[in-house]
């Protein structure tokens, strides 16, 4: 890395304050300081931002001298205007996606990500309660909480879903086990997206009570059965044969002894000629450097937060795992939606 020492120490100090950075633009969002800044695209001084949100010029200067100062912002003459940097802040849904995850479900616990690394436990979920994992707390985690954890979780696969049916349905599948399958938005698809076939969702009580009540009034709910699982049980087992096994960003909640273990107890569903989609964000599959510095980001929330033993994964050690569960990869699909891509394994 070629930088002075004089770049190098300015760095530091970003890191050393980036705590304060975001705090600051999580007041001026909350504020509506920078709503109206934007609403204004002439510019607009500190008074005028004072009588649109009531807030005191004293508030409003310190804020936005900071925020000035790492581009949030840009001011000429006393006028303030919004920047692209503010722009993605205010508008952009991934943005806000990530701003609000990290905000709601990661801050406070990260203070102890040293303990969590220390002990392999995730030890930053105390500050919402005592659970092992965050998914046996997601169904009584406090509302805004859960809604972003939910928003974060289904933005990525959202996205990425209408791509992942036609891979998924090549082989015209009749039944599927959506394993992981929350609250049941990919199962959702699946049903709507042919009538002739049956999803089996597989997952821990709470999610599936969710799920449950998600598809109440859905006409097609009919074609959907639940299967109560802990797959960190090692004594846990499939019932009956499906075509298609599915696991959307799943696998990467385990350590690589427990996918290597899921993985294996999972291809005892499958019909000898059947089908295991795996979706994940690898990594080192990201076309985009915002997408490798998320996920990279997104690692720690599972060390602090999730289990405090799993991560974003390389594609190339996940491949190991697959294979010793006694699987193959057969066929790759890449860039699915905002930054997935798609294994499909069949048995070795």
């Amino acid at each position: 890395m070629d930088i002075s020492a004089l770049d190098a120490k300015y760095e530091a100090q970003k890191i050393a304050f980036a705590p304060v950075v975001f705090q600051a633009v999580r007041a001026a969002l909350n504020l509506g300081i920078l709503e109206a800044i934007s609403k204004k695209r002439t510019g607009i001084d500190n008074e005028g931002i004072a009588e649109k949100t009531g807030i005191s010029i004293y508030g409003i200067e310190v804020l936005l001298e900071l925020l000035e100062n790492v581009n949030v912002v840009e001011s000429e003459n006393g006028q303030y205007k919004i920047t692209k940097i503010g722009f993605f802040l205010l508008r952009d849904t991934l943005t806000k996606v990530n701003f609000n995850f990290t905000n709601d479900v990661c801050y406070q616990g990260l203070h102890d990500l040293d303990l969590s690394i220390k002990n392999c436990k995730p030890e930053g979920l105390k500050v919402f309660g005592e659970w092992d994992t965050v998914y046996e707390a997601l169904s009584q985690l406090p509302k805004d909480v859960q809604k972003s954890w939910f928003d974060f979780d289904h933005y990525y696969s959202d996205t990425s879903f209408a791509e992942a049916l036609p891979v998924v349905f090549s082989d015209n599948p009749k039944m599927i086990y959506d394993v992981g399958g929350n609250t049941g938005k990919f199962t959702t698809q699946c049903i709507e997206y042919t009538d002739d076939v049956n999803v089996t969702m597989v997952d821990l009580p709470g999610q599936l009570g969710m799920a449950k009540e998600n598809f109440k009034s859905h006409p097609n709910s009919d074609r959907v059965h639940y299967y109560e699982m802990n797959l960190l049980d090692q004594n846990s087992k499939f019932e009956g044969q499906t075509d298609v096994v599915w696991m959307s960003q799943f696998l990467d909640c385990f350590s690589k002894p427990e996918i290597v273990s899921i993985l294996a107890r999972v291809k005892t569903a499958l019909k000898p000629d059947g089908s295991i989609y795996i979706m994940e964000t690898f990594c080192d599959r990201q076309k985009y450097p915002a997408s490798e510095f998320s996920l990279l980001c997104t690692s720690l929330y599972f060390t602090s937060i999730a289990n405090g033993n799993s991560r974003m994964y390389n594609l190339d050690p996940f491949i190991e795992c697959v294979e010793l569960a006694g699987l193959k990869v057969v066929e790759q699909f890449d860039e699915i939606g905002v930054s997935h891509s798609i294994l499909k394994c069949q048995l070795a």
